[in-house]
């Protein structure tokens, strides 16, 4: 059973930012994070599509267990993909902070402006 504080969405996914900072400066060799940060944006980016269409078919499939584990590797993998991109984490948060409140249909209009 997981403790309530490792449960948490927001702060295991700061641990795991947190964690592909760390490795962006070790050996592709050692680090799976640090080869796929070599490994560069575009390559990150097909990866973490790979990971997302997995997602998509184990929420088909209604079958919570792999959803949840696909959820974890889609997640990871955009982090990694932000990391290589040098988006800051903090920027998406800063953009889903700017979205609170506001209708998907509003937030939606307003990019078409």
């Amino acid at each position: 059973m997981m403790s309530t504080d490792n449960a948490d969405l927001g702060a295991a996914l700061m641990r795991l930012v947190r964690t592909i900072e760390a490795r962006k400066g070790a050996s592709a060799d050692q680090s799976y994070t640090a080869s796929l940060l070599a490994s560069g944006a575009a390559k990150c980016a097909k990866k973490f599509g790979e990971e997302a269409t997995e997602t998509v078919i184990a929420a088909a499939s209604g079958d919570a267990k792999a959803l949840t584990h696909e959820a974890a590797d889609a997640l990871y993998h955009l982090l990694v993909l932000l990391a290589a991109a040098g988006v800051p984490a903090s920027a998406v948060a800063s953009e889903l902070a700017r979205r609170e409140g506001v209708s998907g249909h509003e937030e939606k209009a307003g990019r078409k402006q």
